[in-house]
């Protein structure tokens, strides 16, 4: 078994630092500690078949093959991304001989997402039957890109991005194999982490490049990023990162936070996210969530994004900032969308129910002798401009859709239903 402070320079630094124990892993307590899932797994001698879903470089491939040498089974490593039907029949094969012997399989799928859906049907029998201990690995969530047979037949286990601490612990494991400290001054230090975004590999492959450069003087931060080649932000804007960030975005704006709205949305123009994407949903998000507790909110909407379209970036994007503002500022409401949901449920209900005749047009003699018109009343030929009368269909009790909120103009909105009412009532009244 290899030593974790194996010092031998031929390979790169984040391959020498790889754990040679499960107690070595770091930043997945939740899931490697005696109480967790994994520690219960190993307590009792067993693995089950599980699926390791989590951000690159968090440890997956270590802790599958670290599995495998706890509970003895034979370690089959696969990549979806370069294997196809002909290498999963050799590994099926080689594991059916194996157990035929009485040692079992392994076998660990990174990228499992990346098999089509046919192809992840194919594990079904073998995962039945025992021929393998399936552990697959992925970057994407499980429920959108892995098939529900599958699913149900494996338990998935989250593994959390380094943070701070564990980050910390692998630089201060790679200066004790390098032999000396990294030269970089605490704010560096700290950039340096960041940097890596919570990925170990990643944080090790900068760690052995900077080692290379002259211990003094020791870099600031603006130094280091000349020294280094500073990646984007993970944000996959066809995946999970995608919907998480702009959930994210909306709920911030829901709950009145501008500041945190506006780091949500700077982080996806960062990760590459289209600008009109964010605009599109700023302007779902003025008329579900405001609506007409501030009515101007959708006017800022779409005037932000028709100025983002005349601008393109990056000027456009201080536009869709200052809607973001806007918009968290804004009194909130749902009542109008609210509404809406109401009236579509009740018209789903009432099926095809006719409006009253008295307000359907008479362009025929016919509709006319049906009694189509008759009774209607002018509105604006009243006294008050408000006749009263029905206007739901006959044998559907009036319902009350659209109740404002006492937030914003649509406490304004509160008045004059309220007046509506009083009208209504007292036309009712007259006529009894």
């Amino acid at each position: 078994m290899t030593s974790l402070f194996d010092n031998g320079n031929d390979r790169p630094l984040a391959e020498r630092l790889r754990p040679s124990t499960l107690g070595e892993v770091v930043g997945q307590e939740h899931l490697l500690a005696p109480d967790a899932p994994l520690g219960r797994m190993l307590a009792a001698g067993r693995m089950a078949s599980v699926i390791l879903w989590g951000p690159p470089g968090c440890g997956k491939t270590t802790i599958a093959r670290l599995l495998a040498e706890r509970v003895g089974l034979e370690f089959e490593p696969l990549s979806a991304v370069f294997s196809g039907v002909a290498d999963l029949r050799k590994v099926f094969e080689a594991a059916r001989k194996r157990r035929e012997a009485g040692r079992g399989t392994l076998l660990f799928v990174d990228e499992i997402h990346r098999f089509n859906r046919a192809q992840q049907d194919g594990f079904l029998p073998y995962v039945e039957d025992g021929t393998v201990v399936l552990v697959g690995a992925t970057t994407e969530n499980p429920s959108f890109e892995l098939n529900g047979a599958l699913l149900s037949r494996m338990q998935v286990l989250v593994l959390h991005r380094l943070d701070e601490a564990a980050l910390e612990g692998l630089l201060v494991r790679a200066e004790t194999v390098l032999g000396h400290a990294l030269p970089l001054d605490p704010d560096a230090r700290a950039a340096l982490k960041a940097t890596a975004d919570g990925d170990g590999r990643f944080l090790l492959n900068l760690a052995e490049e900077l080692a290379m450069l002259p211990p003094e003087p020791p870099l600031d931060p603006a130094a280091l990023a000349r020294a280094i080649s500073r990646r984007a932000p993970a944000y996959d804007k066809d995946r999970e990162g995608h919907y998480n960030l702009i959930s994210a975005l909306h709920k911030s704006l829901r709950g009145s936070d501008t500041d945190a709205a506006l780091y949500w949305m700077a982080r996806m123009l960062a990760g590459g996210e289209d600008p009109l994407f964010i605009a599109r949903r700023l302007t779902r998000f003025a008329v579900e969530d405001i609506g007409l507790a501030d009515p101007n909110a959708v006017v800022q909407a779409l005037a932000a994004w028709d100025v983002y379209e005349r601008l393109g970036s990056p000027e456009g994007e201080l536009a869709l900032a200052q809607l973001v503002i806007y918009l968290g500022t804004a009194p909130k409401s749902n009542a109008a969308y609210m509404a809406y949901k109401g009236a579509v449920k009740a018209a789903g209900e009432t099926g095809s129910l006719m409006p009253p005749p008295h307000i359907l047009n008479a362009p025929t003699r016919l509709m006319k002798e049906l009694g189509y018109g008759r009774g209607y009343q002018y509105d604006h030929d009243t006294a008050e401009g408000f006749s009263g009368q029905n206007y739901f269909p006959e044998g559907m009790a009036r319902r009350r859709f659209y109740r404002p909120v006492e937030r914003g103009f649509e406490r304004e909105i509160v008045k004059r239903l309220a007046y509506w009412d009083r009208l209504r009532q007292r036309n009712e009244g007259e006529g009894e």
